[in-house]
């Protein structure tokens, strides 16, 4: 038996309404762009379904490629046949008969075609009766069943489906705009980035680096956690921030327990200056409440009314544990784990506060004058594409 369809279904997205199709586009666009390497495959949706069209191709990568696709609700390989009781029973009936270790089967219609002349209930009982009466080793369960052929009675054709596989749900990335996600390399930061993604936003990053306190390993291994987030949507642009001179007038002028907020502040307001820049309507962090002294509520108050941006903290309600559960999950747990630091742990105080008063934070600020070095540093700024990094990768193992 050979497949000749994948279906797939769109989970949250008929929840939408009147707005589905700027949905079920962006998914259609997202699909395609995951699949150019299939090259015999034919992409075509409707209102409530997507068909790939195999042409011959092995449905199993396909549906490796497409489980981490935001967006999808489930996923079915499927047997595609007219409008017609005889081709349907003929179908069914191939499935039934190749499938292995199957004793038991039922039947569920869906009948969206009205002209069909028979209704689901009754079909179900025809259907079932006809592969009965044509094999000798089956019996039908309908609460426990080996196998549930599902017949999907459709305007244009009838698809004839078994097995289905869930898909990463959410909303397709490029859907609900952009983020930029502060991308520190550590667990968390990867993982607010999935999340977000999981909302069909699309990310762009922001990487504070600070040499030669931070080495280029610490940077590549950034830069490799973009990439790997570039799997779940699109190509990312990583905004790379050089932060010495600033990070050492902050450590330098600012009373030690409040060096971490103020320079949480200045990382936010860098953050909201190439928001602008690109115009992008949203800051991501991977801050989870209370874990550390910067992310209590206090700390949080204080760092972020340097900002009028919204700052999009989808970890916050997160235990440690349910975070690295996620990022082994998504792989981005063993690159998160390479023993090169970032910034943030460059300078960090004995004591600090984890509950900063916000006026002896402006109070610290008013004297530390840092509008300029901002200025410069954002001048100087790298901008990595992921796309350049594939390509460079690419090139090398030409080489070799």
């Amino acid at each position: 038996m050979q497949y000749d369809h994948i279906v797939v279904r769109y989970g949250e997205l008929t929840l939408k309404g009147k707005n589905r199709k700027i949905f079920t586009t962006k998914l259609g666009e997202n699909v395609r762009e995951k699949l150019k390497g299939f090259s015999n495959i034919k992409v075509n949706k409707n209102r409530d379904r997507m068909f790939i069209l195999l042409n011959g191709e092995d449905p199993e990568p396909i549906l490796e490629k497409l489980k981490d696709v935001f967006g999808i609700g489930s996923m079915s390989v499927a047997l595609k046949t007219e409008n017609d009781e005889a081709a349907i029973k003929n179908a069914a009936l191939e499935l039934l008969t190749k499938k292995e270790n199957v004793k038991t089967f039922k039947i569920t219609t869906k009948r969206s075609n009205k002209e069909f002349p028979i209704g689901s209930q009754t079909f179900n009982h025809v259907l079932g009766g006809y592969l009965l009466s044509n094999t000798n080793d089956f019996t039908v369960d309908v609460h426990h069943p080996d196998l549930e052929i599902h017949v999907d009675i459709r305007n244009d054709a009838t698809y004839i489906t078994s097995e289905k596989i869930l898909g990463a749900g959410g909303l397709p990335v490029g859907s609900s705009g952009k983020t930029l996600l502060l991308l520190s390399g550590g667990i968390d930061s990867p993982v607010a980035g999935y999340l977000t993604m999981n909302r069909g936003v699309q990310l762009e990053a922001i990487h504070f680096h600070s040499p030669p306190y931070t080495s280029e390993r610490a940077k590549e291994k950034v830069l490799d956690l973009a990439e790997k987030l570039t799997y779940y949507g699109k190509n990312i642009r990583i905004h790379m921030i050089p932060f010495t001179a600033l990070q050492q007038k902050i450590h330098r002028e600012v009373p030690h327990g409040y060096s971490m907020t103020v320079m949480r502040r200045v990382m936010l307001k860098i953050s909201e200056a190439v928001a602008k820049e690109e115009n992008i309507l949203s800051i991501t962090t991977g801050e989870s409440l209370g874990q550390v002294a910067s992310q209590t509520m206090e700390s949080m108050h204080a760092i972020n009314e340097v900002t009028n941006y919204p700052v999009l903290r989808p970890l916050v309600a997160m235990d440690k544990e349910d975070i690295i559960k996620i990022s082994e999950k998504i792989n981005m747990y063993d690159i998160s784990i390479r023993p090169y630091e970032d910034c943030c742990t460059v300078f960090v105080p004995k004591a600090p506060k984890t509950k900063p008063r916000l006026e002896k934070v402006l109070q610290f600020e008013a004297h530390l004058d840092y509008e300029q070095e901002i200025k410069e540093l954002l001048a100087n700024k790298e901008v990595i594409e992921t796309s350049s990094l594939r390509k460079k990768s690419k090139e090398f193992d030409d080489l070799l």
